[in-house]
């Protein structure tokens, strides 16, 4: 199995969230500049388009790639915190020509206490944009801010790749 791992702004995937990942298969984890490439959505596509990928992985701005890209693939996806409501600090473009085929199953974690990106502007998002999604488990988790502890992320992603084999 391959795992596209989309770091968030200005972050990178840590050593122990990669140690968990790699127990489900090949991790692909691209360095990401967010700020400097308003295009990340249509380049991670044109870059994987023609790759066997099996799922994305996504945290905050890359949750919010992750999403896009997803849908864009019609690849399985977690999303963690993703920046679903939220593009005014850092532009990215939408690319409105890459093909619909929508996600069969994704998994968004939020945190309710995340004070960067408000678990409820992603669940109005999330309901105006519904129909983008096939399948799709939310999960909000109270006491989670921002940065998801690698507990969570283990738990999270096991409950991820279960339900992915079935």
């Amino acid at each position: 199995m391959n795992i596209l791992f989309l770091h968030g702004l200005e972050s990178k995937l840590s050593d122990e969230k990669r140690t968990i990942l790699e127990a489900y298969g090949t991790v692909i984890a691209p360095d990401l500049e967010y700020k400097s490439n308003p295009d990340i959505i249509q380049n991670l596509y044109d870059e994987y388009k023609n790759q066997n990928i099996n799922a994305i992985i996504g945290s905050s701005m890359g949750g919010f790639a992750g999403f896009h890209l997803a849908n864009s693939l019609g690849i399985c996806a977690l999303l963690y915190n993703p920046a679903l409501p939220y593009r005014n600090s850092v532009m990215q473009n939408i690319p409105l020509d890459l093909s619909k085929k929508h996600s069969p199953m994704m998994r968004i974690v939020l945190g309710g206490h995340d004070n960067v990106i408000k678990a409820k502007d992603n669940l109005t998002f999330l309901s105006q944009n519904f129909n983008e999604i096939k399948e799709c488990t939310i999960e909000i988790i109270y006491e989670l801010a921002h940065q998801i502890p690698v507990v969570i992320f283990e738990e999270q992603t096991e409950a991820f790749f279960e339900r992915l084999c079935y």
